[in-house]
Parts: C-alpha cells; structure tokens; sequence
C-alpha cells in the first residue's frame, strides 16, 4: 500500500514481513529510507511504477540500520548512493558513511539501542521523523534484546527524539 504523507513523501507498507519503506522527492532526487525485505521486492517495485519511477532513477538510499528487513532489496538500485552508519556495515564497500551525507534538508541523528549504529532521520522543515525502529507509535519502541540491542542506551536515544519538534512520525513499522 503506498500511502502520501506530504506532496513530496509516500510511505510503502507490505503485505509481507519488511520494514517500511519511505520515498523522498527533494528537488530533482528521489531519496528512499530503507530498501526493504526479499519478500516485499515485487511490491516495492510496483510501488515505484506506480508513481512513474524506475529503480536506476533512485538517487540516495538513507538505512536506519543493518537488519535484514531494511536492506536487502539494495542491490535493486544500481544508480543509487548507499549511506548508513559505516560501523554497521564495516565489509559492504558500497555503504557511504552517513557523516558524508551532504543534504542540509535532512538531519542524521545517532540513536543506539535497538541495534548498536541505529540512526533516524529528521526533517525539520517538514516537521517529520524517520524513526526505524527506535520508535513507533504509540510510544512504542524497538526491541533492544536483539544482537546489539541496549536498554540503557535505547533511553537515551528516546530522550534525544523527544528533543525534536516533529508532528509526523515516520517508523519502520506500524502505523505513520
């Protein structure tokens, strides 16, 4: 299902198991946050279609973090710029440290705890946080009993989100 969420964001939710997948049209780019699971590949690409894009027209894919159901569709998009906490990804080569990201319209904040390197995105302009799985609605938060996963420092990542002033929240499951 591909939901609007503002004139240039959409939010792709799948039938199958996968995180969530958000696409950003800023400016000329198209920016996706997370890729996805294998499972939810066909309908992530008839998502794209649907809104008239090819996977080699996605310029800039931001990850939340290296679990399975937010980076395995990657390799469908050959053109695109990979950037996540390069610690998370320390053998992929591909993978553009997150502190190289050059886009002064979106915000990197370093969030540990459901995985060591987590990282959300923060959009002040459009008051919207992309909260992978740090946060969910409902105050709902991540798993932190994962391989990586930390109670203590999960706290204080929620205490630098709760920092923000969002009106929109964007998690890697769930509602939006």
């Amino acid at each position: 299902m591909i939901q609007k969420i503002k004139s240039n964001i959409w939010q792709f939710k799948f039938k199958k198991f996968s995180s969530h997948v958000y696409l950003i049209k800023l400016g000329e780019k198209n920016i996706l946050i997370d890729a996805g699971s294998f499972s939810a590949r066909d309908e992530l690409l008839k998502y794209l279609k649907e809104l008239n894009i090819k996977p080699q027209q996605i310029d800039i894919i931001l990850i939340t973090h290296n679990h399975w159901d937010h980076v395995e569709n990657l390799n469908l998009f050959p053109n695109a710029k990979i950037y996540g906490n390069k610690k998370d990804f320390p053998e992929n080569k591909k993978i553009i440290d997150i502190a190289k990201l050059k886009i002064k319209e979106i915000r990197t904040i370093k969030t540990p705890g459901h995985s060591k390197e987590s990282i959300c995105f923060y959009i002040p302009k459009e008051k919207i946080l992309f909260s992978g799985d740090t946060l969910f609605h409902r105050g709902y938060i991540g798993r932190t009993d994962l391989p990586g996963g930390d109670q203590k420092e999960m706290e204080g990542s929620l205490n630098k989100l709760k920092k923000l002033d969002y009106e929109i929240l964007c998690p890697g499951h769930g509602y939006e």
